[in-house]
């Protein structure tokens, strides 16, 4: 395994950080990045491409469940989506990808989850892997598109880069391409079957239960609405 990619999956990962919106801290944003980097936990966030080329950090293609605004992430500048704030976040607002890693600062390990519509857009992909090589610490970038991790090696990643599933658009890829694979808790089983030796991260682990199977299979845990303990 590649040394980066071990300190990666060294410890448990805050799935778009240690969020908890019932005390304000919302989901993707610097609270809960420093949330996660307080317990020892790594970090992993998702981005969207903003209109004018920026990647921005935030799960949803809409504008609607995590803020009072509408309309597409697409539709605002970066400018502009820094300005909105998030719901109930005690003036937490939208954070650029290049102000959430300035933030992290390299004190925990960080996973970027590059989100797609499957349409051939690789301004996000160029953007994150451009980002990614400023980054000082342990980093590694993942998709659920497989064209778009293609386009990350193709661009020159550095970093290890993983293929999220066990669905992908246009049908299986051939995973053997990937330095590590982030396979559904549900199929994990089935992943570690196919693919012995590789190295695994697992989503969205909730309960005991499931962080129990995942190291029972040897696999890294992406952990929400539940703190690992040990």
């Amino acid at each position: 395994m590649r040394p980066d990619l071990a300190k990666i999956l060294a410890r448990p990962i805050a799935h778009r950080g240690l969020h908890d919106a019932g005390r304000g801290v919302i989901e993707n944003s610097l609270a809960a990045a420093e949330a996660a980097i307080a317990g020892g936990f790594g970090i992993e966030c998702d981005v969207q491409l903003s209109a004018d080329g920026e990647a921005v950090v935030f799960h949803d293609e809409g504008l609607d469940r995590l803020t009072s605004e509408t309309g597409p992430v697409s539709g605002r500048t970066a400018a502009e989506l820094e300005a909105i704030g998030l719901k109930g976040g005690a003036g937490g607002k939208i954070p650029t990808l290049a102000a959430f890693l300035a933030f992290i600062a390299g004190r925990v390990p960080l996973v970027i989850e590059i989100k797609s519509l499957g349409d051939a857009d690789f301004r996000l992909a160029s953007r994150a892997v451009a980002l990614a090589a400023t980054f000082r610490g342990p980093l590694t970038l993942k998709s659920f598109d497989p064209v778009v991790m293609a386009q990350c090696r193709a661009l020159g990643a550095t970093c290890p880069l993983g293929l999220v599933g066990p669905e992908h658009p246009g049908g299986a890829p051939p995973q053997d391409h990937y330095d590590f694979l982030s396979w559904s808790i549900d199929e994990l089983g089935a992943a570690r079957a196919a693919h012995p030796a590789k190295p695994l991260m697992s989503w969205t682990v909730r309960t005991k239960d499931q962080h129990d199977l995942a190291a029972n299979l040897g696999a890294q845990i992406v952990f929400e609405k539940y703190r690992p303990v040990g």
